[in-house]
């Protein structure tokens, strides 16, 4: 993983001229193709003023999990914690909500605009131990830019 070449194309499509539906869409291709370990790539947000999260644009296979509730499941512990949040062992993890049996890990990151949660990037692995400090970077940079344009 090239952290400065997937930056770089991050910032092209945060740049573009297409809609914020559109570049969220884009940014989820582009992380699952480029990012071998990236099976399934999403972003949740909150929805209206409900103590829950509703699933946006994604790309990997097709999930029940349109709807989380804030505190269930790794997506739903971040809205509430507002700490990024990894799982290198889904199998070990008490509060998790199965997307599928290929899963073996998660990492989920907050997305703040003006320091309030409005959402999350949520990223699923069919291997262990799949993420790194690597990982938390590349997200924490594409959270933190994208904050500026939603």
């Amino acid at each position: 993983m090239d952290i400065d070449i997937l930056q770089k194309q991050i910032d092209v499509i945060l740049s573009s001229n297409y809609s914020i539906e559109q570049k969220l869409q884009k940014l989820c291709n582009y992380l699952q193709k480029e990012v071998s370990h990236y099976d399934w790539v999403g972003f949740y947000f909150k929805n209206g003023n409900k103590n829950e999260l509703k699933l946006a644009q994604y790309t990997g296979e097709e999930t029940e999990h349109t709807i989380i509730p804030f505190g269930k499941g790794i997506c739903g512990q971040v809205a509430v914690s507002n700490e990024p949040f990894i799982v290198q062992d889904v199998s070990k993890q008490s509060n998790y909500i199965s997307c599928g049996w290929k899963v073996k890990s998660e990492i989920v990151l907050p997305i703040f605009v003006h320091k309030k949660n409005i959402g999350q990037i949520d990223i699923d692995s069919h291997k262990e131990n799949a993420f790194s400090a690597k990982d938390t970077a590349i997200l924490g940079y594409l959270c933190k830019k994208l904050s500026k344009i939603i």
